[in-house]
C-alpha cells in the first residue's frame, strides 16, 4: 500500500465551473505548496472538458481534489475518476453525492440524535405566491455549497417577486429553513474525529459566501464562545454526520446554537470544506496542534489507506 511518505505524483483538481471557481483556485495553491512541501511531485489541472486527456498525461499516483461546489463536491468528478481508475482525496461518490443535497442528507440523519431545522422544498414559484413557512425563515439552493445564495427572510423584507436578487433567480428546487437565532457554529472531522469547533460572527448577519471569502467581514472565534457541554455535542454530531453519510477524508458540519432555548441545530455538511487563507477547517486543525501540511499529508494518507 502506498503512503504519503513515499514521494507519489499528486494530480490536484482545482477550479471547474461551480459558483467557487476562485474558492478552488485558493485552495489547490495551498495545497500544492504543502504538497510540494511534504516531497510530492504535484501538478495542478484546471477542471476542463480535457480532463481525461490531462490526467492520462499527468500519470498521477492519486488525485487530490480541491474543487467545491457542483460539479466537485456532489458525486459527479468523484464517479468521473473512478470510471478512469484514478484513487482520488476526500468522500467517495455516494457520500459526496448525499452530502450536497440538503434534504437528503437531513432525511439519512433522521434518527440519529441530531436536532434538524424544519424544512421545505419549494419550486420559486411558490415564494411569489405566499410564504411557505412563518418568517423569519432561509431560502437556499438545495444542493449547492460554501452558502451560495443564501437569504434570509423576515417580517421586514417584504414580499418576494421574480424581479428580486436571490437564488429563486437561479435554482429550480430551493429549500426554505426555518431561522435559528444564535451562534454560528463549525466542527471539522478528520478522519472520523472531531477536531474542534469555531464560532462565525458576523456583522453580514449570516455567514454566506461573501462573509466567508472577504477578509475582515467575520470575526473568527477558536474555541467556539459556548458552553463546554454544547462543544461537546457539536463534536459527537459533527463526528456523527461523518460518520452517518459515510464520509471520508475531512468534512465541516455548520450548526445554530441557540442560547435562549438550548437548541443546538445541524445545518449541513460539507465533504470539501475550503483550503484558503479564510477557511475554517485549517484553523480548527491548527488549534489542534495540526498545521497545514500535517492536515493535508492526513487527508492524502487516509485516501491511501482506503481499499480501492
Amino acid at each position: 500500500m502506498m503512503t504519503a511518505r513515499k514521494t507519489l505524483n499528486i494530480a490536484i483538481l482545482a477550479g471547474g465551473r461551480s459558483a467557487e471557481r476562485d474558492v478552488s483556485l485558493d485552495s489547490a495553491r495551498a495545497i500544492d505548496a504543502a504538497l510540494e512541501q511534504l516531497g510530492h511531485r504535484t501538478q495542478r489541472i484546471d477542471v476542463t472538458p480535457a480532463l481525461a486527456q490531462d490526467l492520462e498525461r499527468a500519470d498521477p499516483d492519486i488525485v487530490f481534489n480541491a474543487l467545491h461546489g457542483q460539479g466537485g463536491e456532489d458525486g459527479v468528478i468523484q464517479g468521473f475518476l473512478e470510471t478512469l481508475g484514478y484513487r482520488y482525496t476526500h468522500s467517495d461518490v455516494k457520500s459526496s453525492a448525499v452530502a450536497m443535497d440538503k434534504k437528503l442528507t437531513k432525511r439519512l440523519l433522521e434518527g440519529h440524535g441530531l436536532d434538524l431545522a424544519a424544512d421545505r422544498i419549494i419550486v420559486p414559484d411558490e415564494l411569489y405566491e405566499a410564504d411557505p413557512m412563518p418568517r423569519p425563515f432561509v431560502i437556499k439552493a438545495l444542493d449547492e455549497g460554501s452558502s451560495v445564495s443564501v437569504v434570509i427572510v423576515t417580517a421586514e423584507s417584504g414580499p418576494i417577486t421574480s424581479d428580486m436578487e436571490g437564488p429563486w433567480q437561479s435554482y429550480a428546487r430551493l429549500m426554505v429553513e426555518e431561522y435559528i437565532p444564535g451562534q454560528e457554529l463549525s466542527v471539522a472531522v478528520l478522519q472520523g474525529k472531531a477536531l474542534g469547533v469555531i464560532e462565525l460572527r458576523t456583522a453580514a448577519g449570516f455567514y454566506d459566501y461573501r462573509a466567508k471569502y472577504t477578509d475582515g467581514v467575520t470575526q473568527h472565534i477558536m474555541p467556539a464562545d459556548v458552553p463546554q457541554a454544547v462543544a461537546d455535542k457539536a463534536c459527537a454530531h459533527a463526528q456523527t454526520a461523518h460518520l452517518g453519510l459515510g464520509c471520508s477524508g475531512v468534512t465541516r458540519s455548520d450548526f445554530r446554537y441557540d442560547p435562549e432555548t438550548g437548541r443546538l441545530v445541524f445545518l449541513e455538511l460539507n465533504t470539501q470544506p475550503g483550503m484558503t487563507e479564510l477557511s475554517l477547517v485549517p484553523e480548527i486543525a491548527a488549534h489542534a496542534g495540526i498545521d497545514f501540511s500535517s492536515l493535508v499529508s492526513a487527508i492524502l494518507d487516509d485516501a491511501l489507506a482506503r481499499p480501492w
